[in-house]
């Protein structure tokens, strides 16, 4: 019966959110009431859980997540977006230009949604391929997968930070590991638009915004990096200095880096440095820019919680002897993880939703998998991410930003970025699996 309950439930999201285009925290909120009566639990146990679990999975990310945005809106309005991208492109080369974009895109995925973040740079696409002679769908699909790769992966990125809180993994510890995974995940990408994106061509000739003009700006290079570095040193910092060996003691350097590594003050700290980019901007310009961060920020934060209400509710039932899970391996859970979330992203389109809805449900099976240390849950993290980027297709918005923006056909994206989204997923959860045989 209670299988029953999870797999009805389950459906019921997909079918609420892709047929009736119902918003995922309603999904979410009625999939955990109804679950809740379906396993009978009183009303008040319901509603108790429910508050619960939709408080303590916010105490430690909704702040998060909002200075994260409003970091990732300074970055865009400012034009430092820009100025991440060309200095990557210096740094690497004209040669070897589409490698640099697709480096570009993942720096600048960690803070920025990817619509935005490819809506930004497709022009700048256009213009080197003009001087390199390479086909612009090379840059295209680079762009494309390397600005995915870090979105399931990389803190302070939405998608990871809820799996870290439903999961109660080691934030410092998914970032270490995140970055590990997914620069060989950006890179696949790259070595695909490189196989693939001579042989896909443009829908129609776009020369009337290929010359759009660059964003002018005199920030520099170190000033747009420090915003997104600094935050992501002080997290990694404060998985350093508390390692049971205590490598910088336990003094008062200890104290600050605990204290600044902090997942809400680091991010605080990258937010000043963030509104330092607009200093000169005149004030009226951008005194809309904070509100609409939140505004993107309330509906991620409404649906983590949505989703932690969710698992509260999944938690009260023993899912792990439902379906005998005693025997089950670190490898096979980490596996199962990949696969619920691929189902569920194939399914329904949002990343962030097969992200938080697989962590809700695979959270009460983490002991019966053997996933129990630091290591492990940060593991199952990025497994869960890995999953969630597989595949890319028509119900996603961020497949109709690539193909629209790259003058392509439905066939066309799907044979560059949907495939390629394919065996982004597959070669992260190879890495997932990887870094569980080393460790």
């Amino acid at each position: 019966m209670e299988l029953l309950v999870l797999a009805l439930v389950v459906l019921f999201i997909i079918v609420a959110t892709v047929k009736f285009k119902m918003h995922p925290i309603f999904s979410l909120t009625i999939a955990a009431v109804a679950s809740g009566f379906l396993l009978g639990l009183s009303p008040t146990d319901i509603m108790k859980t429910i508050g619960e679990g939709f408080g303590k999975t916010l105490s430690g990310i909704g702040l998060v997540i909002a200075f994260g945005t409003v970091i990732g809106i300074y970055l865009e309005k400012t034009g430092s977006t820009q100025v991440l991208a060309n200095s990557i492109l210096k740094i690497i080369g004209l040669k070897r230009s589409p490698l640099a974009i697709n480096l570009a895109g993942y720096v600048i995925s960690i803070p920025v949604f990817c619509d935005s973040g490819f809506i930004i740079l497709s022009s700048l696409n256009k213009a080197i391929s003009r001087r390199t002679g390479i086909p612009v769908m090379v840059f295209a699909i680079s762009l494309a997968t390397g600005l995915y790769a870090a979105h399931v992966f990389v803190p302070p990125t939405p998608g990871p930070l809820a799996a870290a809180a439903l999961l109660e993994a080691d934030l410092g510890l998914v970032l270490l590991l995140g970055l590990a995974v997914s620069i060989p995940v950006s890179l696949t990408g790259y070595f695909w638009a490189r196989i693939i994106g001579k042989s896909l061509k443009e829908e129609k000739n776009s020369d009337d915004v290929s010359e759009k003009e660059e964003f002018q700006t005199s920030i520099k290079p170190i000033q747009a990096f420090m915003p997104l570095l600094a935050p992501i040193l002080l997290i990694a910092m404060k998985s350093i200095v508390n390692y049971p060996t205590h490598p910088l003691g336990e003094g008062a350097v200890f104290h600050l880096l605990d204290f600044l590594g902090n997942p809400i003050m680091a991010l605080l700290v990258g937010v000043f440095l963030a509104l330092s980019l607009g200093r000169k901007v005149p004030a009226k310009e951008k005194e809309g820019w904070v509100p609409e961060a939140f505004k993107q920020a309330g509906a991620i934060v409404l649906i983590t919680g949505a989703g932690g209400a969710f698992g509260a509710i999944l938690r009260t039932m023993d899912i792990a002897s439902l379906i005998n899970l005693e025997s089950s391996s670190g490898i096979g859970g980490l596996l199962i993880a990949f696969v619920i979330a691929a189902v569920l992203k194939t399914a329904q389109g949002s990343s962030t939703v097969a992200i938080i809805t697989t962590s809700a449900i695979i959270a009460p099976l983490l002991e019966s998998f053997g996933l129990v240390s630091a290591m492990d849950k940060s593991l199952a993290v990025l497994a869960v991410g890995a999953g969630a980027m597989t595949v890319s297709h028509i119900n996603d918005s961020y497949f109709w930003v690539v193909s629209q923006f790259s003058n392509i056909t439905v066939k066309t994206a799907l044979r560059g970025h949907t495939l390629g989204t394919l065996f982004q997923g597959v070669v992260g959860i190879l890495m997932v699996l990887l870094l569980y045989f080393l460790q």
